[in-house]
């Protein structure tokens, strides 16, 4: 019988080490980035309904997720702030004592190697939940650019690391990198929510962050999600005005735009594994549906074979764990 010629690709998937050993895409926890939300008030440990295993955390008890998180390996947080009270411009996400300033100073006195990166946006601190000035019903541009500078301002005061502006105002970048270069944090990055889009999946963030508009949606300035070339274009403005990271949000569904954005700018991409994303994987998990170890790490892979170079994803402690496993 005449031997059949074809290739034999199965020959490097004999084993798990021969697997490992042409693995094309590998994921640390170098790569991760854990989010925080941090709340004002003592002795607060609060677990968000939608987001099992995430909580609201006071200041007074900050220190110990913070321990954790050190030990786990993890050597990035973005911090989120969820202050008591709240106005019409958003007054506490640019005050000097705001809760994102307070638990910046306490992570970087506890932990001064913890490269910390602060969310720059008013929705969590303006009664009405949108990211800027109203005026008759209308989210104002150009007056926002001014708060948002102030509070990234604020915030690298406070010992911020990177700035992490997630607002979507036309010009936030150099508005921001102006102001920081002004106060002599020129050598303070920018890591731009550049291509955000409108979506469902960010239900569960609401509830930890209080962030819900309290009317209409913020589809006039968060990117419609059926378009695909409008995120170059924003990716691209935010290149030139200075950012020096870029953020794809959401992940699971935008696979497509993370690789669009890394096949065309040489930034850091960074991914966010949003809420919606994670409590869709705890729920079903908690069901006993899926796998949530496998079906986690399978995720994660995805966005890095995407292009992502970094991943924002409240799954990180469970993942830091794992990947200590192994």
């Amino acid at each position: 019988m005449e031997k059949l010629q074809f290739a034999r690709h199965r020959r490097l998937r004999q084993s798990a080490n021969m697997r490992a050993l042409v693995r094309e895409t590998h994921l640390h926890t170098d790569d991760l980035i854990y989010p925080l939300f941090v709340v004002e008030g003592e002795n607060k440990k609060i677990e968000v309904s939608s987001m099992p295993g995430v909580y609201n955390i006071s200041l007074d008890l900050l220190e110990q997720e913070l321990d954790e998180i050190v030990e786990l390996g993890i050597k990035s947080v973005i911090l989120f702030g969820v202050p008591n009270d709240k106005d019409e411009v958003g007054t506490g996400a640019y005050h000097d004592h705001g809760i994102v300033q307070e638990a910046t100073r306490l992570t970087k006195e506890k932990h001064p190697e913890l490269i910390v990166i602060a969310d720059t946006c008013l929705c969590e601190y303006t009664s009405h939940g949108h990211c800027g000035v109203i005026e008759n019903g209308n989210v104002l541009n150009d007056p926002s650019l001014q708060l948002l500078a102030k509070t990234a301002v604020s915030q690298a005061k406070a010992g911020a690391d990177i700035i992490a502006p997630s607002n979507m105002m036309d010009g936030f970048v150099t508005a921001i990198r102006h102001a920081l270069d002004e106060a002599g944090f020129e050598n303070v990055p920018i890591m731009s929510y550049a291509v955000k889009y409108s979506s469902a999946f960010y239900g569960p963030f609401r509830d930890a962050a209080g962030s819900s508009p309290s009317f209409g949606d913020r589809k006039t300035y968060q990117m419609d999600y059926a378009n695909r070339l409008e995120a170059l274009r924003e990716a691209e403005s935010d290149i030139e005005e200075g950012a020096d990271f870029l953020i794809v949000k959401p992940a699971l569904s935008y696979l497509d735009i993370v690789r669009d954005v890394k096949n065309h700018f040489n930034a850091p991409i960074v991914a966010y594994n949003v809420s919606g994303e994670y409590s869709m994987i705890k729920a079903a998990a908690q069901n006993g549906w899926i796998n949530e170890k496998e079906i986690v790490m399978e995720m994660l892979i995805g966005m890095k074979r995407a292009g992502a170079d970094l991943i924002i994803t409240y799954h990180s402690k469970d993942v830091a764990r794992w990947l200590k496993e192994n």
